[in-house]
């Protein structure tokens, strides 16, 4: 559980800046993580993003070995991957980040509605952390 908890803050901080007297842009809270007993090595983790109305996280990269499914349950979310067109997906749509992608818009298309996506990760089982913004 505390491994849990830590994850939760350590993404959560990775996500966005703390600020006073305002609700975080972006949340995010694990609500899955084990090991693949059938992938040595591997593990699948699931956490669910939440983006406040207008809300948007810094340009980041993930784990290296981390491949990505993200699936949008509510709202809409612009994202960019690499060098890729800036899509927005809405609830129901999905895409992937291969190992090693570059997410340099991560954010909810609407400045009046909130947004929520489910990110499920396949990663190596030691990696940490899932989320590396980028250095200025």
């Amino acid at each position: 559980m505390l491994r849990k908890t830590l994850l939760a803050a350590g993404l959560t901080a990775l996500l966005h800046p703390a600020l006073a007297d305002e609700a975080p842009p972006v949340t995010a809270q694990p609500v899955f993580n084990q090991v693949i007993p059938n992938i040595p090595g591997k593990r699948l983790v699931s956490v669910l993003v939440a983006y406040a109305p207008g809300g948007k996280s810094p340009a980041h990269r993930h784990a290296g070995s981390a491949f990505i499914f993200a699936y949008v349950l509510s709202g809409a979310i612009r994202s960019q991957v690499d060098d890729g067109p800036v899509t927005v997906y809405r609830a129901g749509e999905s895409w992937f980040e291969a190992p090693g992608a570059h997410h340099r818009v991560s954010e909810n298309a609407s400045e009046s509605e909130p947004a929520s996506l489910l990110a499920v990760f396949v990663v190596d089982s030691g990696e940490t952390p899932l989320t590396i913004p980028d250095q200025h």
